[in-house]
This record gives C-alpha cells, sequence and structure tokens, in this order.
C-alpha cells in the first residue's frame, strides 16, 4: 500500500480507540470510493505533442458530493492524490459541511508552460474527468499551482461538454465568473481564526509572539499579513528556494512586494539584520508560533525533537508526520491540526457553491462573518475535546469529524441494525 496514505490512515485508528462506532464505518473509509487515471495529450507552442498524467480521487461521499482541489505539480502522484482525498473528507467533517473529500492532480511544472500550454491542459483535464465531477457529484477547486484562471478555463470547458452554464461545477473562479468574494484569502483568514480564537488557551499574547511562516505563498502570504496586523512580530518567511529569519521582525507586504519585484526574497526590507538561511533551518529557528504552510512531510522523526515553536499550526496538508507527531506530543508542543486550521478554503468554497446554486452573491462582511461563524464553534469543540480525554487537537478533531461520518454511515443501516 502506498506510504503516504498508509502514514494517514494512522490518524484514523489513533482517533478510532477513542470511540465506539459501528465496523462498516472503517470498513467504508478504508479505501477512495472511485478514483481515476488519465493520459492528457495536449499541443504544445512548438507543433509537439506531449502527454501528462493525471488523476481524480472521490474519498467518500456519504455526507454529501465530494469536494477537493486540483494541483499541477511534478511529484505529484496517485498516493498523494488518494491521502489528499482522505485528508479532504475529515476535513469537510470537522467544520460541518455537506460534502465529502476529493482531490485531483496533474504531474507537470505548471511554470514551464505557456498560457496557452496551461489553457489546453486545463481544459484537458476537464475532458478526460467530466464524467466523474459535476455540481452534485464531485466539486473541484484550485490548490497549488492552479488559480482562479485555471478554474475559469474548466468551469467554461464543463459548461461547453454539457451545453449549459455551470458555475457551480468548480469553485474558485474568478469573480466575474461566479467566483465569491473572499475566497482568495479564506484559507489564510481561516488559520488565523482558529489562532485568534484559541489564543486565551494557547496563554498567547500577539506584542509577545514570535512567528515564523514556512511558505509564502497566498495562504501564508494572508495569514501573516492577519497576524502582523494584530501586532504578531513575524519574524521568519520563506518560499521554495531559500527562508529569511530577522528576531527583529518584518512587514510581510513590504516583503512580498520586494519578492513581486525581485523574484526573491534576498534582500527583502526587514527591521534589523535578517539572515538567508534554508526551509529546514527555518522550521527550527527561535519562534512561539510555527506556521508550516508549504509542502507535506516537512517536520518527520528526523527534525521534529529540534522543533522550537511551542505551537505549531498546520497550514499546508500533512506537514507533519505521524512519527514526527509523536515526538512533538511527548515533548509538549501543541499541533492545531490541518484538517481543522485550513478549512477555511473549503468552508467559502462552500459558500460558493451556495451561492452559485441560488444564483444570489454576498457582500465580503457577509463572507468573513459566516467564516468566522463556522469555523469558531467547530474549533472549540475541537480544542474542549482534547481537554476532556486529554489527547492532542489532531486526535480530537478525528473523533470530530469521525462522529459526523458514523452518524451518517449508521443513518443508512450497519450490521447492528440489519442483524437485529
Amino acid at each position: 500500500m502506498p506510504k503516504l496514505f498508509t502514514e494517514a490512515k494512522k490518524r484514523l485508528r489513533e482517533a478510532a480507540v477513542h470511540m465506539k462506532f459501528d465496523p462498516d464505518v472503517l470498513e467504508m473509509l478504508k479505501y477512495p470510493k472511485e478514483t481515476l487515471a488519465a493520459s492528457l495529450l495536449i499541443r504544445m507552442d512548438d507543433g509537439s505533442r506531449r502527454s501528462f498524467k493525471a488523476w481524480r480521487c472521490r474519498y467518500n461521499d456519504t455526507r454529501g458530493p465530494t469536494k477537493g482541489g486540483i494541483r499541477f505539480y511534478p511529484a505529484v502522484n496517485f498516493d498523494e492524490v488518494m491521502t489528499l482525498a482522505f485528508w479532504m473528507t475529515f476535513k469537510c467533517a470537522v467544520v460541518n459541511l455537506p460534502f465529502g473529500g476529493a482531490k485531483g492532480g496533474v504531474a507537470v511544472n505548471a511554470n514551464e508552460l505557456s498560457k496557452a500550454e496551461l489553457e489546453r491542459l486545463s481544459r484537458a483535464y476537464v475532458k478526460a474527468f467530466n464524467s466523474f465531477i459535476g455540481p452534485d457529484r464531485d466539486i473541484p477547486a484550485p490548490d497549488m499551482y492552479t488559480n482562479d484562471m485555471v478554474m475559469g478555463w474548466m468551469a467554461d470547458e464543463y459548461s461547453a461538454i454539457v451545453n449549459q452554464p455551470s458555475p457551480a461545477v468548480i469553485t474558485g473562479k474568478p469573480l466575474a465568473l461566479g467566483g465569491s468574494l473572499g475566497r482568495t484569502d479564506a484559507t489564510g483568514r481561516g488559520g488565523y481564526l482558529v489562532i485568534k480564537h484559541l489564543e486565551r488557551d494557547l496563554k498567547i499574547e500577539p506584542e509577545n509572539t514570535r512567528v515564523v511562516i514556512q511558505g509564502f505563498g497566498n495562504v501564508g502570504f494572508h495569514c501573516a499579513c492577519l497576524l502582523h496586523a494584530d501586532g504578531y512580530k513575524i519574524c521568519g518567511l520563506s518560499d521554495s528556494k531559500m527562508a529569511i529569519y530577522d528576531p527583529a521582525g518584518m512587514d510581510p507586504h513590504a516583503v512580498h512586494e520586494h519578492k513581486s519585484k525581485t523574484g526573491s526574497l534576498s534582500g527583502a526590507p526587514t527591521n534589523g539584520q535578517a539572515k538567508e538561511i534554508s526551509n529546514a533551518e527555518l522550521l527550527e529557528s527561535d519562534c512561539d508560533l510555527l506556521i508550516p504552510a508549504a509542502l507535506e512531510n516537512q517536520i518527520t522523526h528526523i527534525n521534529a525533537a529540534n522543533i522550537q515553536a511551542r505551537v505549531i499550526c498546520e497550514l499546508a496538508n500533512g506537514p507533519i508526520t505521524p512519527a514526527g507527531d509523536r515526538i512533538l506530543n511527548k515533548s509538549g508542543k501543541i499541533v492545531i491540526p490541518d484538517i481543522l486550521a485550513n478549512a477555511g478554503g473549503v468552508i467559502v468554497s462552500y459558500f460558493e457553491w451556495v451561492q452559485n446554486k441560488a444564483g444570489y452573491y454576498w457582500t465580503l462582511d457577509d463572507i468573513h462573518s459566516r467564516l468566522k461563524e463556522r469555523i469558531e464553534p467547530e474549533t472549540r469543540t475541537v480544542w474542549n475535546i482534547s481537554l476532556e480525554k486529554n489527547i492532542d487537537m489532531r486526535t480530537a478533531a478525528y473523533i470530530h469529524s469521525l462522529e459526523r461520518i458514523c452518524t451518517a454511515v449508521t443513518a443508512h443501516g450497519t450490521k447492528t441494525f440489519f442483524s437485529t
């Protein structure tokens, strides 16, 4: 069995030991409901043809249509797509969305494609998977190296195939094509709201809290700006190439502007003498709050003991391995898990889907208040479960989401029902 998927299922088993439920539930969650692999053959600008491996996985739809992003990334593979769909199943349940989990990916370096080639690839994906997706079946969204324009092309292609406008088939679209206000910063804002809600519980004082964020893409940038505006000291930031660290802090807006102009974090303005270090070194740097917002498997059994932050908030998917988790938990670190911390993106995607269905669109204030109203009570419940059972927050989040999935599975009838 693929390694990443095997590791991910350990989280489920760790939560299951704290609960009583019908064995039918774990049997249903053992494997994905369905997966599809395809080869996307597109015409390149020079007239040649290239094929790209692509996947879509619908893990479980017990609670509703499946939902999950599509990433364009060279190292993406079936194991990763299946694992991400598994995580999405629990992410949707933990924040009580009427969705199951899904994910898709194409093994491609999107930066090497021209804009025209990128459009052909995006449309080719929908042509290959059009029978797999749908507004009431499986709703994709952007992920790594896909954006609102890619989603717009995909929604347009699907609408052409079914011969009618179908904006609800894809979320994360441009506003002019049925997108939602507040979607761009939703994941980072959701993480920010979770941190703010738990400030007292975590004994965090913004003005005395040093923050390091690994990954200065869309998610990391927006979370950094919101925390900075609240008085948190942003001491470290990184992209895929390098990291900068300054204990005196930095303004994420100024750093972002510098990177936009130069293409690099090197030389970005800070409040003191910034050091240029590696991503690995940044994770182990001196800080109070660490936010991994890049790739999975960044904190493992190799470096977990070197993590200095007291609180880790996962804005990336799966940045900590189970072995790394055990070391962090044993040393008293508090980990706010990905299926809760980065759920802001799928929550606002749900809002977009609802607006597309209704043909009625909300204001930005509506989106922000609805996101806050949705994520704060779930954060409180997960925190309370962790206290009541004396367990880590990740296991508490899986218990919370698994209870909802169990209720849905049981509603269809289980062995207990049919054997009486």
